[in-house]
């Protein structure tokens, strides 16, 4: 058995640039990743406060961190994350 993860909610801080367009096409683009939500919560002079939602059938958290600070963002916290047990085949 092994354990994957379906879903990740990470809250972030970010330039106003890239745009979350950008952003999001980048992650969605980590492979094992099918789905990515990203909400402004708040908007600065120079930087944006948004929650990213990551959704996928094995989602690389490491891969997903990286993907997003090479973009200029940070992740200051994952606020929920949902595992599921499966078999190896």
């Amino acid at each position: 058995m092994t354990v994957n993860v379906k879903k990740l909610t990470l809250d972030s801080l970010k330039p106003r640039e890239p745009s979350i367009r950008v952003l999001s096409t980048a992650v969605c683009e980590v492979e094992g990743v099918e789905e990515v939500n990203i909400t402004v919560i708040e908007v600065d002079a120079n930087t944006e406060t948004i929650k990213i939602v990551v959704q996928g059938s094995d989602v690389d958290y490491d891969e997903v961190c990286e993907t997003i600070q090479n973009h200029g963002a940070v992740v200051r916290s994952v606020d929920e994350i949902l595992v599921r047990e499966s078999e190896n085949d």
